[in-house]
């Protein structure tokens, strides 16, 4: 399989310098390369079919684009991207997401909405050419071609899922350019069609085997459903709870395949995230990187440190000194929970293997660097609970989730980022199962979670941390989440969900009340240009 990633990364890698650059649905795609003199055989069908998947990459994983992860994490409860001193104010845009006091005119908006939809304009130019391929000159089947439409469909199903998520009321465009100035679409349409292509191509899928890592596979598919209908009351009025229970259950059994051979729980909390995560069983959908291949999984800019946490970890990459973790959600874990000391780096932070501090280069300037649980000046004797414009370089918890492993590990930043795993479809299957019995937790439900949760604990402390029908409430399971799935993307769709987006409180964050943030506004621009889009309420 190392050999296998290796070459695919080396191919996407070659895809994202052949096809650099973002582009309007309106532009004619492949313009140097057309479908007449590139498709000659399987392997330059498969490089078409990639694209729309390595341009995913840049609005959905957290590798310095502004794109769903970015909004959805900066708009949330766990994650702030905080001025610190000199660094980090950035025209205001971090803070205005954290207060949810953003206007129609952000810039980062705005480069999120041209990312995602040259991401649907990639999709439907590919969707073009596989359609009406000439398959005996590629040398392959009508069966293949057919799921590899199925494929490129599912995938486009995914990007309107994470478009409706932000804006709700959203174009369906599935040509290329037609019509030039799509109108919106309530969300309940944008829904149906989502599910419709998801239903009507997910079981045409392969399944998901090693071959599979970095492409759509059918437990991707079947995750995705199990998502979209655990989303459903929200984003189309009606609550599908049992759709999304018997999609989870899909994946639970392995009926959509597996990584391993067999699906199950990682044992290992660290298992998921580490630089040989392919081999997780627990992993369903994930972007092969991988720095031997020339196309690594780049976390740095925005979770590392400046180049002083280089010395602590022993990698050759330093970051921005950018997101941090939101005191309060820091403090939701437990002392003994294992995460919290895994998941993050806090306290004083020492050279690699060694009892020598990291020393600060800003507020701390020749002392020694400690993270602390505080967004405030303290390097000036401040108190209180601070703010998003107070930051010093040593505010607040930091990301430690995903491992690279030390500069001479032979596997040194091979790690995949991880889009859905396991874990995610206990979690949804135990939600659903309580929504359906009014909210309070059945058997069923808190033998999931506590099969997830038991991975944090040691045995000694296990017996008194085990949920029960009575302490698994529903704002325990969503505090849960958060402390399960922190810095993968999630939170403010799940925010959402429980009705805490616009009315819960963390840290500096004061309530709105105001449900029309649960959608960001369309881009101003994008109004001003396209009369046929309708603006979201409260915009």
């Amino acid at each position: 399989m190392k050999n296998i990633k290796r070459i695919y990364s080396i191919a996407i890698a070659l895809l994202v310098l052949g096809f650099a650059g973002c582009m309007d649905l309106s532009e004619t795609f492949y313009s140097e390369l057309s479908k007449d003199n590139f498709y000659n055989n399987k392997l330059e069908v498969m490089q078409g079919v990639l694209r729309p998947f390595t341009h995913m990459q840049a609005w959905l994983a957290p590798t310095g684009q502004n794109g769903f992860y970015y909004h959805s994490e900066s708009a949330a409860d766990q994650i702030a991207w905080p001025q610190k001193g000199r660094h980090g104010y950035d025209g205001g845009d971090h803070i205005r997401l954290h207060y949810h006091t953003w206007t129609a005119n952000e810039p980062r908006m705005r480069s999120a909405w041209s990312l995602m939809w040259s991401g649907v304009g990639y999709v439907n130019a590919i969707l073009e050419d596989v359609e009406s391929l000439d398959i005996e000159k590629a040398g392959m089947t009508e069966e293949e071609r057919q799921s590899i439409i199925s494929e490129v469909k599912v995938m486009r199903a995914y990007h309107y899922m994470r478009l409706m998520d932000m804006w709700g009321n959203v174009p369906i465009v599935t040509k290329v350019g037609e019509p030039l100035s799509p109108p919106t679409a309530p969300r309940s349409e944008v829904f149906e069609f989502v599910k419709n292509e998801l239903e009507e191509n997910v079981e045409n899928l392969e399944p998901l085997s090693q071959e599979l890592v970095g492409r759509v596979s059918k437990a991707a598919g079947y995750t995705m459903l199990s998502e979209l209908y655990l989303n459903a009351e929200k984003w189309n009025g009606t609550p599908m709870w049992d759709e999304s229970i018997a999609y989870a259950d899909k994946v639970i059994n392995g009926e959509g395949g597996s990584l391993t051979g067999a699906m199950g729980l990682d044992p290992d909390i660290n298992g998921p995230f580490r630089n040989d995560n392919h081999n997780s069983p627990e992993n369903i959908f994930q972007f092969a990187f991988s720095r031997q291949g020339g196309f690594s999984f780049g976390w740095g800019g925005f979770f590392m440190g400046y180049s002083n946490m280089s010395e602590a970890l022993n990698v050759t990459y330093s970051g921005w000194n950018a997101f941090v973790v939101i005191p309060s959600a820091f403090d939701a874990y437990k002392e003994n929970d294992v995460r919290k000391k895994e998941w993050f780096l806090f306290g004083p932070q020492y050279k690699y293997q060694s009892n020598e501090p990291v020393i600060g280069t800003e507020e701390y300037d020749g002392e020694p660097l400690v993270y602390v649980n505080t967004i405030r000046r303290n390097s000036e004797g401040a108190t209180g609970e601070g703010s998003m414009t107070e930051g010093e370089e040593n505010s607040g918890a930091r990301f430690n989730k995903y491992k690279s492993g030390t500069k001479d590990d032979p596997d040194y930043q091979e790690n995949d980022y991880i889009i859905y795993r396991l874990t995610e479809l206990y979690f949804n299957k135990a939600e659903a199962l309580m929504r359906k019995n009014g909210g309070q937790a059945t058997a069923e439900a808190v033998a999931l979670i506590n099969e997830s949760k038991k991975r944090a604990f040691s045995d000694e402390d296990w017996a008194s941390e085990a949920y029960t029908t009575a302490t698994l409430t529903l704002d325990e399971l969503l505090a849960e989440r958060g402390r399960e799935f922190i810095f993968e993307g999630k939170r403010r769709t799940d925010l959402i969900r429980f009705g805490k987006f616009t009315t819960g409180e963390w840290w500096d964050h004061e309530p709105s009340s105001d449900p029309n943030l649960e959608l960001f506004p369309i881009p101003e621009i994008q109004v001003n240009s396209n009369p046929n889009l309708v603006q979201n309420p409260g915009y």
